[in-house]
């Protein structure tokens, strides 16, 4: 895959809400009707520290912003060199920020309610940076709050790309198809990709499909936790997402 120097110019795991359950959080949200896990691995990729805000219109390359889960942030990985995010910007030479967190879901693990956002939460930290392109890799998490919250993660999802939009106008906003991570597929996970994909058509934000089967029927993939890729399983990742991209001209 070759470098890309084009300037863009236009631009985890949840506490479980049944009474008597606690589910441990680990870097996906756990709750009973998902598949027993055991803890991140140690040695997780930490979220990358944000870059000082610059003038858009004085960057010498691209800020690229990416809102996701464990499955952005890298964990699983040997290094956070290997996740797919930081894979796909070192070769397009973009500056990558990327404060996705273990467990994080539209309403999963977030230090805030939208619209009441925190400074801390994802939202906020990435509207500060005036990002050239924003990657939305969400959704993944939320299915262990499903079926009870589905109000309140379908209200999240829209009330998180609206922000987006609102408060970044000139940014390009991609945003991918959940990630899911076997190959069992409860209902949940097409009815959250349904509607994020609705959320992306609501803000006319570009959309990258089948994402959440990218990985699937390769355990080979998998990291020691049997929830997050192993560098193999990234590179997989990041060969899938640089097609796509490919096609959306980046």
């Amino acid at each position: 895959m070759s470098t890309r120097t084009r300037r863009i110019a236009a631009v985890g795991a949840a506490i479980a809400g049944t009474a008597g359950l606690i589910a441990v959080m680990v870097g996906l949200s756990v709750a009973t009707t998902a598949p027993s896990a055991q803890p991140a691995p140690a040695g997780a990729p930490a979220p990358a520290a944000a870059p000082a805000a610059a003038d858009p219109a004085t960057r010498t390359q691209p800020l690229v912003a990416f809102y996701g889960d464990s499955y952005t942030l890298g964990t699983g990985a040997s290094d956070p060199a290997n996740r797919w995010s930081s894979i796909i910007a070192a070769e397009r030479g973009w500056t990558e920020f990327n404060p996705s967190v273990n467990g994080l879901g539209f309403v999963n693990n977030r230090a805030s309610t939208p619209p009441d956002y925190l400074p801390s939460d994802e939202i906020p930290q990435i509207i500060a940076q005036r990002p050239d392109i924003v990657f939305v890799t969400m959704g993944l998490n939320d299915n262990f709050s499903m079926p009870a919250r589905a109000e309140a993660i379908q209200h999240a999802i829209r009330t998180d790309l609206d922000t987006l939009r609102t408060e970044l106008p000139d940014a390009r906003i991609i945003v991918v198809e959940p990630f899911w991570y076997t190959d069992e597929r409860p209902d949940s996970v097409a009815w959250v990709i349904d509607h994020v994909r609705q959320g992306a058509e609501g803000i006319d934000a570009e959309w990258i499909p089948d994402a959440s089967h990218w990985i699937e029927g390769h355990p080979e993939w998998m990291a020691a936790d049997g929830l997050h890729p192993n560098d193999a399983g990234y590179a997989e990742m990041a060969r899938r997402m640089d097609a796509a991209l490919a096609q959306l001209g980046l």
